[in-house]
């Protein structure tokens, strides 16, 4: 796929989103919700509507009759090839599959059922598994998270979706940025492809990169060196550097996260700069000074993780590994169209386990309440003190975030909006 084909996934004119809906409460309503606020053509496609906010609604992509620049789908994964092969004979060559169910939990017949549709019609499809794309510059925001960036010059590649959310919202205001991607599973495009399509984007100065797990590291530091010698810069946050790190990549998006001290030395080859966070590559990308209330906390002797973001989760076990904590098994991840009562279920299920100090994160997608999740915490944390143990809440972001702040703040519970190490 060349670098023009791309240019649809962030500059289409016209977008289906299959599994649009009326509600908010599921992610084809905050896809078709959000999407609408661009100047583009949007497309709902559902078989139960005739319409949906004010646009009409198409039963499958084949009844609409017009040239369709980009899909985007999210329903069942067991929908999804008969999908495909509509969008192959409609010559849809761009895909975002937000769906899950495939190389994340084990289904290889079902990735080997995709990849040959989208081989045989010349489809190449971001995900699955995925959280979309971003915009700023064109107001287009295909993921679900709550907060919209500034327009900068900053592009991010993340192959955990949850993650933009919390940079998203924490960074408004102080960072800008060109564009975003997450990339999922990538069963289809990877890394590569869009350090070579952002090499060539002109609104794009510098790359931060969000890695697990490389598929072709050769072809990875060859498109490295090619951008960098084009004038752009490359900064990494590597997940998994942890023996608990490791596992909870694996369970995220099938990353078998491989020896750290490997891809140190290839970072350190091709030109990448390999950072230690988040907000550190951000800040070396952007040029800009950020500045954020660093608060100590008193971690103890062994943590449990809870997380509705799976790389959130990788980064702070990475984090808290490195301080000398015992983790309890890696982390819980519920999620990120996790709700108050998912965590309430959560608690449940790990009130038995043995730890000192519960760590339960949350990064501020469209549907999450964090207010209710704040004061959901503040209860099971009665609970933990009955035996000497306590909850400390991180809730990765900025504004999103300040009523849950002044729950805790109220109820003695300490928080941060950030975390060293994320």
């Amino acid at each position: 796929m060349t670098n023009g084909d791309l240019k649809n996934f962030f500059e289409p004119k016209r977008i289906a989103i299959i599994g649009a809906s009326d509600s908010i409460e599921k992610v084809g309503g905050i896809l078709l919700s959000k999407s609408i606020k661009s100047s583009l053509e949007i497309i709902p496609i559902n078989p139960s509507h005739d319409e949906i906010l004010g646009k009409k609604c198409y039963k499958s992509i084949s009844e609409f009759s017009g040239k369709i620049d980009l899909v985007v789908i999210a329903v069942p994964a067991n929908f999804i090839p008969s999908i495909l092969v509509e969008c192959g004979k409609k010559s849809i060559k761009n895909v975002i599959l937000i769906s899950a169910g495939f190389s994340e939990v084990g289904n290889k017949n079902g990735v080997k059922k995709i990849l040959e549709i989208s081989e045989k019609y010349g489809i190449r499809f971001i995900g699955s598994n995925c959280f979309g794309i971003c915009n700023p510059g064109n107001n287009l925001d295909l993921t679900f998270s709550s907060s919209m960036p500034d327009v900068g010059d900053v592009a991010f590649i993340s192959q955990s979706g949850a993650l933009w959310s919390y940079v998203a919202d924490f960074f408004k205001g102080k960072i800008g940025f060109s564009k975003f991607v997450s990339l999922g599973n990538m069963e289809s495009l990877d890394f590569n492809d869009f350090i070579k399509y952002f090499s060539k984007d002109k609104k794009t100065k510098s790359i931060v990169l969000y890695i697990e797990k490389l598929k072709n590291g050769k072809g990875f530091m060859s498109a490295c060196e090619k951008a960098i010698k084009d004038g752009k810069k490359i900064y990494a946050v590597k997940g998994g550097s942890s023996i608990v790190g490791e596992k909870a990549a694996i369970s995220h998006t099938a990353s078998l996260a491989s020896d750290y001290e490997v891809y140190k030395g290839a970072f350190k080859q091709c030109g990448v700069i390999l950072c230690d966070s988040l907000i550190d590559a951000f800040v070396l990308a952007s040029g800009k000074r950020v500045a954020y209330d660093k608060k100590e906390i008193n971690i103890g002797n062994s943590v449990f993780v809870l997380t509705n973001a799976g790389g959130a989760g990788v980064l702070l076990s990475d984090y808290l590994s490195k301080k000398g904590v015992e983790i309890v098994e890696k982390p819980l991840d519920i999620l990120g169209t996790a709700r108050a009562e998912d965590y309430v279920k959560a608690f449940n299920e790990i009130k038995s386990k043995s730890f000192e100090t519960l760590f339960v994160v949350v990064t501020p997608q469209s549907m999450t309440d964090v207010e209710n999740i704040a004061s959901k915490i503040v209860e099971f944390n009665k609970e933990l003190r009955k035996s000497s143990r306590k909850a400390v809440a991180v809730f990765l972001g900025g504004k999103f975030m300040a009523k849950a702040n002044e729950v805790f703040r109220n109820n003695g519970i300490e928080f941060v909006n950030t975390i060293e190490g994320i």
